[in-house]
């Protein structure tokens, strides 16, 4: 048997995952400038049924393309985490805005602080960079995320990210569009995943390229998707609030109702005495129903984290080489 100072060292396989829908303008020069920043990875470009040809520019510049029928960035992300095999993954965007000389510390910072995600907190070089619309959103849900389930992010919605295999192979991945990144996050906050970010450079979208993203519309379903978040991952609080909602004005019209009815031995608002006695059912009910949910969350979070957990990190593996 060899002994350990024989044993060669075990070198991490890499795969960028480039999701694409109509990056003709950009996702070339995208492939190029990863693969002269990683040489040793493979770039993956899922191509998400575009029409101007952004396909075959990724498969000329020497991506692997492949594609997703499913429309959604949500969608995109989780076929590629189901189908690439690899040790470590970036996640970036097509669309030339991610600085890709940042991504090999990414990598060393992912390995050597044995994170499970790194992401790259944009830091935008030039005012047209990032859009004073698509700015505010980011905070405001940034702010709404760090209130929540924790103080650990300031840029929620970063595309780039660098991301171990135990992560990828166990993250559930159930939205559809660019709600992605702010699940992402999350189930890493929910299980007590180690995580970090790292001040990246952020451009501007070169000439001919048109962002897909809808500050107003976008940003409308990345505020329902954390209110199912909330209500999925703090069933308790969630219900709670409503309880709690239902309960004081029901305490407020019952009160006075009592005091009526203490003075004279009537009820003179027998609406009011109905609507006093709806709101409280509501609230005992909505608290029932977070004390039953919180239970289920628990579990689920439990299994998730098994999943989670059966999955060698990269550092264990290469213990056992």
């Amino acid at each position: 048997m060899p002994s350990m100072e024989r044993l060669p060292a075990l070198e991490p396989s890499v795969a960028v995952l480039i999701p694409c829908f109509n990056e003709s303008a950009t996702i070339g020069d995208v492939v190029r400038s990863w693969r002269g920043a990683l040489p040793v990875a493979r770039i993956y470009v899922f191509d998400n049924n575009s029409t101007d040809g952004s396909a075959r520019l990724a498969a000329e510049a020497g991506a692997v393309v492949r594609a997703e029928v499913r429309q959604g960035k949500g969608n995109v992300v989780r076929r590629m985490f189901a189908d690439v095999e690899a040790d470590l993954y970036v996640l970036v965007d097509g669309d030339g805005t991610y600085d890709a000389a940042a991504a090999p510390a990414l990598i060393s910072t992912l390995v050597e602080g044995e994170y499970d995600m790194v992401t790259a907190a944009r830091k935008p070089v030039d005012p047209d960079s990032y859009r004073p619309g698509h700015r505010f959103g980011n905070r405001a849900l940034t702010a709404i995320v760090a209130q929540v389930f924790g103080k650990q992010i300031t840029d929620l919605l970063s595309g780039y990210r660098a991301l171990s295999r135990r992560f990828v192979k166990s993250f559930p991945a159930l939205s559809s569009g660019f709600e992605i990144e702010t699940e992402l996050s999350v189930h890493a906050l929910e299980l007590g995943i180690p995580f970090c970010e790292v001040e990246t450079r952020y451009f501007a979208r070169p000439g001919g390229s048109r962002s897909k993203l809808s500050a107003l519309r976008d940003g409308w379903r990345i505020l329902l998707t954390i209110v199912k978040l909330v209500k999925g991952e703090r069933p308790l609080a969630f219900f709670g609030t409503i309880a709690l909602l239902a309960a004081i004005p029901a305490l407020l019209i019952g009160v006075q109702l009592w005091l009526t009815f203490a003075e004279t031995g009537l009820v003179p608002r027998f609406p009011s005495a109905i609507l006093a006695t709806g709101l409280m059912l509501t609230a005992f009910l909505s608290l029932v129903c977070g004390l039953v949910l919180d239970t289920v969350t628990r579990g689920r979070q439990e299994m998730k984290r098994l999943a989670y957990l059966s999955l060698r990190s990269f550092e264990a593996a290469k213990q056992r080489v």
